[in-house]
């Protein structure tokens, strides 16, 4: 098969789909993979780099888009990607369609079969591709809390650390899945208070065994979301509902009773977000002020640190990459957890989350190809 890797055109937006490494990977596989010049720049790699690995590295988008079946990427394919899509292509990416309903008319327009990166399943009932960029994005968000509530950024002027004789910043994370984790994971580090509002028991028990009573955790219910959102320097929203659209736990009612110059870093944004005064903002320009609190919601916020997520994200996608190269669309009537990713197939919406979130028509994707 034919596998194409564009450069990726969402502002701010520097990884990459394939590194060279994974590209060797495709090529002893027996594909052949076009590379957009420059595509890997941003993340370090050369298009010697990717030559070297075997790959073709051709002029433009468009020579990408022609000449593959296979369109892997990193982020949602933006509008001038959508025209370029037709039946015969695969695409392989981080959707995020619920809150987006331009995106996926587009898709379904094209034709194409469009696999999400963030609805692929494993058998333990998790989400491998998109556990290593909620790794990097929770990490992120606390660095960039941090820098957030230093005065000359709009922050009440308080170090996330503290020092001796003055506390640290009280930091509330919403969600205890692989986000919240690694945000109290580094908040922790840091020397913040932390709190976890979560409403798995079992998952709250391993947070306080993982963190050997370091953090607390409160179970979410309305109330414990509001006492601990107002008494918090930072929140954190790391709440995930697969394929849907994030549930709306900080309300614009909260953010007046909050204290002032307080910082909201919403990492659920690329699913809707889950404070209703958010809305995608970029790394150029990542905050605004509401009410008096600081919002932070960039939308891709692992495309900081496009080296170290490029990487990540490549390990965990690559063997189900291959698999597509190697069987087509047969790889997902073969795996069922690769087969839970596939969200648009032949102008039909193919995820039961999605189509509820879209308000539109969920087609069983067994019945779009033709065969159970």
């Amino acid at each position: 098969m034919k596998v194409g890797v564009p450069s990726e055109i969402k502002p701010n937006e520097h990884r990459v789909g394939l590194t060279p490494t994974a590209v060797r990977e495709y090529v002893t596989h027996g594909h052949e993979v076009l590379i957009q010049a420059g595509a890997g720049g941003g993340a370090g790699y050369a298009d010697e780099a990717y030559a070297r690995a075997g790959a073709v590295v051709v002029p433009d988008a468009e020579a990408v888009f022609s000449g593959a079946e296979l369109i892997v990427k990193v982020k949602e394919p933006q509008a001038a990607e959508w025209a370029r899509l037709d039946d015969r292509h695969i695409l392989f990416t981080y959707l995020h369609l619920a809150p987006d309903p331009d995106q996926a008319n587009g898709l379904l327009a094209s034709g194409c079969a469009a696999i999400a990166y963030e609805t692929v399943t494993d058998a333990a009932g998790g989400l491998p591709l998109l556990a290593p960029m909620s790794e990097v994005a929770g990490r992120i968000a606390v660095f960039s809390a941090g820098e957030t509530l230093l005065k000359h950024n709009g922050g009440m002027g308080l170090l996330i650390s503290g020092v001796p004789g003055v506390p640290p910043a009280r930091v509330c994370v919403l969600g205890g899945g692989v986000v919240g984790m690694n945000a109290a994971r580094m908040a922790a580090g840091l020397g913040a208070e932390v709190v976890v509002v979560e409403r798995s028991i079992p998952r709250m028990r391993q947070l306080d065994d993982m963190f050997l009573g370091r953090i607390l955790t409160r179970y979410s219910t309305l109330d414990a979301v509001e006492e601990e959102v107002l008494k918090a320097d930072v929140v954190i929203g790391a709440v995930l509902t697969p394929g849907a659209s994030a549930p709306k736990l900080v309300r614009r009612e909260h953010l007046k009773q909050m204290k002032p110059g307080s910082v909201l870093v919403d990492v659920s944004i690329d699913q809707g977000g889950c404070f209703e005064t958010s809305h995608p903002t970029t790394h150029a320009d990542p905050t605004y002020v509401v009410d008096g609190v600081v919002h932070y919601c960039v939308a891709n916020m692992p495309g900081a640190a496009p080296r170290t997520s490029s990487e990540a994200l490549v390990h965990a996608t690559l063997p189900f990459g291959l698999a597509i190269a190697d069987k087509g669309l047969d790889a997902l009537k073969g795996n069922p957890h690769l087969a839970k990713g596939l969200n648009v197939l032949k102008g039909e919406v193919t995820h039961p989350a999605v189509a509820e979130a879209l308000g539109k028509p969920f087609a069983d994707p067994y019945g779009v190809w033709g065969a159970r």
